[in-house]
């Protein structure tokens, strides 16, 4: 599939590529043009201002578009987006990409699609009914089966997650909550790097991916979901590599892996150098009780998917690492992964309540202790500990602080357990995940494992860097690899 794929990413690629020579030829005839400050481009240009309904060429550098009505890339179209742009929505209204986009912001000028003036409501403690975060104020950013590709970079998402009204691409439906990020062709191309997704309902996940090779490095997610949802969806056959990520305050898991009802080829995704804060709280507290037993992981494989996980940050999430391999887990009906394809090794737990630690290796799956893992299994673990089994986490409450440079470990809380405290702990803020000179995850990292670059890497068209496996634990490497958020 991979080689079919690139060769059909290719084509369209050159077809791009003269279209934008064809630009800077007519552009010459007319006057001087200074070769190395110009812009990629494709069509014309997007006037700026009002924007509602078919829309394709290029929305403009520092820029700034109001959405008045759901946006439609047709079929065959193509749309950019250069840096700076600002795309501000009006109501709850989508993005529907039933064509190709290229979102591609810079460090020093990324793309938004936000709300004007929408607060942040960053406040431990927020009750999240009232939180803008959870509101839903616009609907999505989702491809449809005729979507090749779809690359963003240096993007803020924010706000979205409001209910589809007519829904118009393959795998949404109508009154049920948007994805904010939505990617549905087996047969494409989707890539997202370097950028943020702020809130969401509980519209599947953050991201979510249902087909297609995939690319998502060196990402920031906030608040991914209300009472449900993941930050990463995975499904049907997705195949590639999730890494470098900041996942704070996921509703359910952080990163999800389940085949579905892929028959052609089998979802497997390779995580590594991920960092995973506060993870399956509010599902617990606001979803229902029964309705969150044994999910919020970190990370959860399930449905027949497979993965990898290597050098993760794991800390204050209600579940470790998750393999499922029973069918049935206190009245849930679950659906086993293949535990045969599944790698994981030197991930790194942290707890600040027994009722964290205990889990670290989740009860009833199918999770097995790595003598690489931090803490050392055989530190805690009984001699005769069989998998998912329950075991003592008291000895952890505390240990292995993995010493971020800001960010207050251990995190105090009144009551009797931490849940209602870090449900509300899931933004970045002013906090600073990079590893202290002492950090316990420097040096802990594996770099030896097979790695899986599937898509083309290119500055605009594919992935702009493949960042190679990290020495360090977690998302934020000491030397400054990884995470440039």
């Amino acid at each position: 599939m991979k080689n079919k794929l690139t060769n059909k990413f290719t084509e369209i690629k050159h077809l791009l590529l003269v279209s934008f020579c064809i630009v800077l030829f007519v552009s010459c005839k007319k006057d001087y043009v200074d070769i190395a400050a110009a812009k990629i481009t494709v069509g014309q240009g997007v006037k700026p201002g009002d924007i509602c309904g078919s829309v394709k060429g290029t929305m403009l550098s520092d820029s700034v578009y109001n959405v008045t009505c759901d946006i439609v890339v047709n079929r065959g179209d193509t749309l950019l987006i250069q840096p700076g742009a600002k795309i501000y929505f009006k109501g709850n209204y989508n993005f529907w990409i039933k064509g190709n986009l290229l979102c591609i912001g810079t460090q020093v000028k990324p793309v938004y699609f936000t709300v004007q003036g929408m607060a942040k409501n960053d406040v431990i403690g927020q009750d999240p009914t009232t939180d803008n975060a959870y509101k839903g104020t616009w609907g999505g950013i989702a491809s449809d089966t005729s979507t090749q590709f779809m690359i963003m970079k240096w993007t803020h998402v924010e706000f979205a997650g409001g209910p589809y009204v007519v829904a118009q691409t393959f795998g949404t439906k109508n009154g049920s909550a948007a994805t904010p990020v939505k990617f549905v062709n087996p047969n494409g191309i989707f890539v997202f790097e370097d950028s943020w997704v702020y809130g969401g309902v509980d519209g599947g996940a953050s991201v979510s991916v249902s087909s297609g090779l995939v690319h998502i490095m060196r990402n920031t997610f906030e608040k991914g979901g209300y009472t449900g949802g993941e930050a990463v969806g995975i499904s049907n056959g997705t195949q590639g590599t999730i890494a470098y990520n900041l996942f704070m305050g996921s509703a359910t898991n952080a990163i999800k892996v389940s085949n579905g009802k892929a028959t052609l080829s089998q979802a497997n995704v390779l995580c590594y150098n991920n960092t995973f804060l506060n993870g399956g709280f509010r599902r617990f507290l606001f979803g229902g009780a029964g309705n969150s037993l044994g999910r919020g992981a970190s990370i959860n494989i399930e449905g027949g998917g497979a993965g990898a996980a290597y050098n993760n940050l794991f800390v204050d999430n209600r579940f470790g690492l998750r393999i499922v391999g029973t069918a049935s887990y206190l009245g849930n009906n679950l659906v086993i992964a293949d535990t045969a394809h599944c790698r994981y090794s030197n991930n790194f737990s942290y707890g600040d309540d027994v009722e964290l630690t205990s889990q670290f290796y989740p009860t009833n799956f199918l999770t097995v202790p790595q003598p690489s893992d931090i803490p050392a299994p055989s530190v805690f673990l009984p001699a005769n500990y069989t998998f998912g089994a329950v075991y003592d986490g008291s000895s952890l409450v505390g240990k292995n602080d993995p010493q971020f440079v800001n960010y207050p470990l251990p995190v105090s809380y009144t009551g009797t357990t931490p849940d209602a405290k870090l449900a509300t702990m899931s933004f970045a803020g002013i906090y600073d995940f990079h590893l202290k000179p002492s950090s316990p995850c420097i040096g802990k990292g594996l770099t030896s494992f097979k790695l899986m670059n599937l898509v083309p890497l290119d500055p605009i068209y594919g992935a702009t860097e493949f960042t190679s496996p990290g020495a360090d634990i977690g998302c934020y490497q000491f030397k400054g690899e990884g995470n440039q958020h």
